[in-house]
C-alpha cells in the first residue's frame, strides 16, 4: 500500500487524468453500445418456466406485453349508448398507437366476459408488440393520455399492466441529490473544512459514475435487472463516501500530529486504507455469493453491486491519495493549519463524549449489553412473521392509475381476477384433449377457484390453455396454497394413465415459484455468508471469539432490520405514509440480497472497530485498555460514516418504488442499529466481559492460518514514528 500511495501522491495529476479518461471512455462506449436491462424472472426447471416456454413457442405473436384499460360508471351501465360510443372511439384511437398490436373490446361479439356481472365495470386488453421494457415511453404515455381523455364526472377510466406501471417510476436524481447534500452536511460538521468535505464526495461520485458506465456495458453481456443501477447507486454512494471518510480522517490525524502530507497519506493508507480494502473485499465476496444461487436476476444484481464496491475501493486506494497530494495541508481548516504552524504537531489526547461513553461501557458492561440485546430482539420479533411474495399493482400508491385499475377489477370481477393461473398442456390427441377437459371440470369444483375457462383451441394446435381464476388475490397466501394443491394433487391425478402433461403458469405462478426457490436457498445462503465472515475475521484478527461475536451481531442486525421492514411494508405501518402503497408481502429476493449487503456493511464497521482495538492489544496486551481506546478512537468516525449511509439510504425511500423503498428502509435501519447500538455498545461490552479470551487462538490453528495485516502497525510504517493514542474528532 505504501508504494502505491506514494506513487499516486507524487503523480497526482496523472492519476486524476487516468480516472477522467476512463470515465469518458466508458461513457462513450456505453453510449455507442447502449444498455439492455431486463427484469425477466427465469427459473430453470420451474413448472411455471416450462409453461411459459410452451406458450412462447406456440403463440409467438402473443409474446408482447398485455396491459388493461378499465372503466367504471357510477350510474347506469357500461352498455349505455353514450358510454359505449365514448369508449369505442377511445379504444379505436389507442389501437392506432405505435407498437400496439391490437385491442380486445368488451363490445365485440366475443367480449361479454369482459363486463362485470353488475354491468358497471368493463375492461379492454391492449396487446403490445414488445415486452414492457422495450416499449417507447412516449408511446405508452400516449395510450394513457388517450384513454384518460374519455373520463367524465360519471365515467372513471384507469389503466394497469407492466408497461403502464413503468411510467409510475420516478427518477432517483432527487434522492441522489438529497443523499449527497445530507452527506456534505455531516462531513462539514465532522471536518470543519469545505475542502476536506469535498474529498469523500468527489471520490464517491467519480467512482460511482465510472461503475454505472461499466454496469451499462455489462448489461449487454449478462442479465442485469432494471432496478440494479438504482440499487448500485444506493450502495455506491454509501460505501464510496464512507471508505474515503475513513482514510481522510486518519490522514487529517497524521497532519495534526506533525507528519508531512505525503507521510500522513502513506500512514493513512497503511492503516485505514488496508481496512478499506479488506472491508470492500468482504462486500464483493458477499455480493458475488449471489452467483452461487444460479438465478439470473440475482446474479446480475450481485455482479452489479460487486462492480460498484470494487470501483469504490479502487478510487479510495488511488484517486483519493492523488487528491490528497493536490490539496496538501489544506485538508485541514485554516484554524487548524494556523495552530499547527504555531504549536507544531501534537498528540491528540483522548477526550470528550466518546471517551466518557467508552468508560461507561467499560464500567457497566452487563447492564448495557442486556439493554442493547433486549432492544435488538424486540425489533426482530416482526421478522418471525416474514412472508415473502411478489407485490403486485394492488400495492402501488393509492393515487396511481395502476392501483385504481387493480381495485376496480377486483371489485368488479373478484380479487383473483388480477392474477389468473394458466394450465398449459401439450395435446397430441383427442384423448389428451378429453383428459384436459376432465381436468378443467375437476378444477372448476376445487375450493379456492372462482372461475375456469377453456381457451378456444385452433385447428391443429398442439398447446391448450385453461384459465383459472382463484377466489383470493394474487399475493394472498391462499393463492399459493391453491397452486401447490393443483400441482401436487389435482393435476397428477388427472395425468395418471394418460399421456397428458400439464404445467401451472401465469405471472402469479412465476412469482410464487420465485419466492419458493429463494426461500429454500435462504438457509444455505445465511450459512455460507456467516461462515465466510467467520473465516475472514479469524484470519484477520487471529481470534475465535471475535469472529463468533461478529457472526452473532450480523444476525442480530439482520433480524432487527427484517423486523422493521416487515412492520413497515408487510404489516403496513408505514408503507402508505411513504407513498409506496398498501401492506403486502416482502419481495422474495429482498431477504437474500439484504443479507448479502448487510453482511458487507457490518463487516466494514467490525473491521474498523476491532482493528483499532487489535492494534492497541498488540502494543499493550491490556484488553480493557484496547477495547476502551479502540471504541473511543473509532466511535466518532463510525457514527459519522453511519449517519451518511442512513441519510443516503433514507433518501431513496421516497423515490416511489416499493422495491427500492424496502431496500432503503432495511439498509438504513440496519446501519442505524449496527453503528449506534451494536458497535458502540453491545460489541465493546461483550469484549469487556470476555476479557483476554477475545484474542485467544489455539497454537496449532495459529500456525496453520495465513497471516494477514488489516492495519499495519506503526512500527512497520516507513519514516513514521510510533503513533500516539489519539481521537478522530477533528
Amino acid at each position: 500500500m505504501a508504494g502505491l500511495t506514494r506513487w499516486c501522491f507524487r503523480h497526482k495529476f496523472i492519476v486524476l487524468l487516468v480516472w477522467v479518461a476512463a470515465l469518458a471512455g466508458l461513457t462513450v462506449a456505453g453510449g455507442a453500445a447502449g444498455s439492455t436491462y431486463s427484469s425477466d424472472l427465469i427459473l430453470p426447471g420451474a413448472d411455471s418456466t416450462r409453461a411459459m416456454s410452451l406458450l412462447t413457442s406456440a403463440f409467438p405473436e402473443q409474446s408482447g406485453d398485455s396491459d388493461t384499460i378499465v372503466w367504471h360508471v357510477t350510474t347506469g351501465s357500461v352498455k349505455d349508448p353514450a358510454v359505449q360510443q365514448s369508449i369505442s372511439t377511445m379504444l379505436a384511437e389507442v389501437g392506432k398507437t405505435h407498437d400496439v398490436g391490437g385491442v380486445s373490446s368488451p363490445y365485440a361479439a366475443d367480449g361479454a366476459d369482459q363486463i362485470s356481472p353488475d354491468g358497471r365495470t368493463a375492461y379492454a386488453t391492449i396487446n403490445f408488440d414488445k415486452q414492457a421494457d422495450l416499449l417507447n415511453a412516449k408511446d405508452v404515455q400516449h395510450v394513457v393520455d388517450t384513454a384518460q381523455a374519455a373520463r367524465s364526472s360519471t365515467l372513471q377510466v384507469e389503466l394497469g399492466g407492466n408497461a403502464i406501471q413503468s411510467l409510475n417510476q420516478t427518477s432517483t436524481n432527487i434522492a441522489e441529490l438529497i443523499g449527497i447534500l445530507a452527506a456534505a452536511v455531516v462531513l462539514l460538521l465532522a471536518f470543519g473544512s469545505i475542502l476536506a468535505m469535498l474529498l469523500p464526495l468527489v471520490t464517491a461520485v467519480l467512482s460511482l459514475f465510472t461503475a454505472m458506465a461499466t454496469i451499462g456495458l455489462l448489461s449487454n453481456i449478462i442479465t442485469i435487472p432494471g432496478f440494479a443501477p438504482t440499487l448500485g447507486i444506493l450502495i455506491g454512494l454509501g460505501v464510496g463516501i464512507d471508505y474515503a471518510l475513513f482514510i481522510v480522517t486518519r490522514h487529517r490525524d497524521g497532519l495534526k500530529a506533525g507528519l508531512s502530507a505525503e507521510e500522513s497519506a502513506v500512514k493513512a493508507s497503511n492503516t485505514s486504507g488496508r481496512a478499506v480494502i479488506f472491508a470492500g473485499a468482504t462486500v464483493v465476496v458477499a455480493m458475488l455469493g449471489l452467483v452461487v444461487l444460479n438465478l439470473g436476476i440475482l446474479t446480475g444484481v450481485g455482479i452489479a453491486a460487486a462492480v460498484v464496491v470494487m470501483v469504490s475501493v479502487l478510487a479510495a486506494s488511488t484517486l483519493l491519495p492523488a487528491m490528497l497530494g493536490i490539496l496538501g495541508p489544506r485538508v485541514l481548516s485554516r484554524r487548524q493549519r494556523r495552530r499547527l504552524a504555531a504549536e507544531g504537531g501534537q498528540e491528540l489526547a483522548q477526550r470528550g463524549l466518546w471517551v466518557r461513553w467508552a468508560g461507561l461501557v467499560q464500567r457497566h458492561p452487563v447492564v448495557l449489553a442486556s439493554i442493547a440485546l433486549v432492544v435488538m430482539l424486540v425489533l426482530a420479533v416482526p421478522a418471525l412473521s416474514l412472508r415473502v411474495g411478489s407485490s403486485d399493482q394492488g400495492n402501488d400508491p393509492a393515487a396511481s392509475t395502476t392501483r385504481n385499475a387493480y381495485d376496480l377489477l377486483a371489485q368488479g370481477f373478484g380479487p383473483g381476477f388480477n392474477g389468473p393461473l394458466q394450465l398449459v398442456a401439450e395435446v397430441q390427441s383427442d384423448a389428451d384433449r378429453q383428459a384436459l377437459s376432465t381436468l378443467a371440470d375437476t378444477v372448476r369444483h376445487t375450493p379456492g377457484v372462482a372461475n375456469v375457462a377453456e381457451m378456444p383451441l385452433q385447428p391443429g394446435a398442439k398447446v391448450a390453455i385453461v384459465r383459472v381464476v382463484p377466489t383470493s388475490a394474487p399475493q394472498d397466501a391462499k393463492t399459493s396454497e391453491l397452486i401447490t394443491h393443483l400441482r401436487q394433487d389435482i393435476i397428477p391425478a388427472a395425468e395418471k394413465g394418460t399421456a397428458l402433461q400439464v404445467h401451472v403458469g401465469g405471472l402469479t405462478a412465476v412469482y410464487d415459484d420465485f419466492a419458493n426457490v429463494l426461500s429454500s436457498k435462504l438457509p444455505m445462503f445465511i450459512g455460507v455468508i456467516v461462515l465466510l465472515g467467520f473465516i475472514l475475521l479469524l484470519i484477520a484478527f487471529r481470534s475465535l471469539l471475535i469472529p463468533l461475536t461478529a457472526a452473532v451481531m450480523n444476525l442480530l442486525a439482520s433480524g432487527a432490520a427484517f423486523g422493521i421492514v416487515v412492520a413497515f411494508f408487510q404489516w403496513g405501518w408505514g408503507s402508505e405514509a411513504l407513498g409506496v402503497g398498501k401492506a403486502g408481502p416482502i419481495e422474495p429476493f429482498l431477504p437474500i440480497m439484504l443479507l448479502a449487503i448487510l453482511f458487507g456493511l457490518s463487516m466494514d464497521y467490525q473491521v474498523f472497530l476491532v482493528s483499532r482495538m487489535h492494534e492497541e492489544w498488540v502494543h499493550t496486551n491490556d484488553n480493557r485498555r484496547a477495547v476502551t481506546i479502540g471504541q473511543a478512537s473509532t466511535g466518532p468516525v463510525i457514527t459519522a460514516a453511519a449517519t451518511i449511509m442512513i441519510c443516503v439510504f433514507t433518501a431513496f425511500v421516497f423515490g416511489g418504488s416499493r422495491t427500492i423503498a424496502e431496500f432503503g428502509i432495511g439498509l438504513a435501519s440496519a446501519v442505524l442499529l449496527d453503528a449506534f447500538i451494536l458497535r458502540t455498545l453491545l460489541v465493546p461490552a461483550m469484549m469487556h466481559l470476555f476479557g483476554p479470551a477475545n484474542w485467544w487462538l489455539p497454537g496449532w490453528l495459529d500456525r496453520w492460518l495465513p497471516h494477514l495485516e488489516v492495519e499495519r502497525s506503526d512500527q512497520d510504517t516507513q519514516a513514521t514514528p510510533p503513533e500516539p493514542v489519539h481521537s478522530t474528532t477533528p
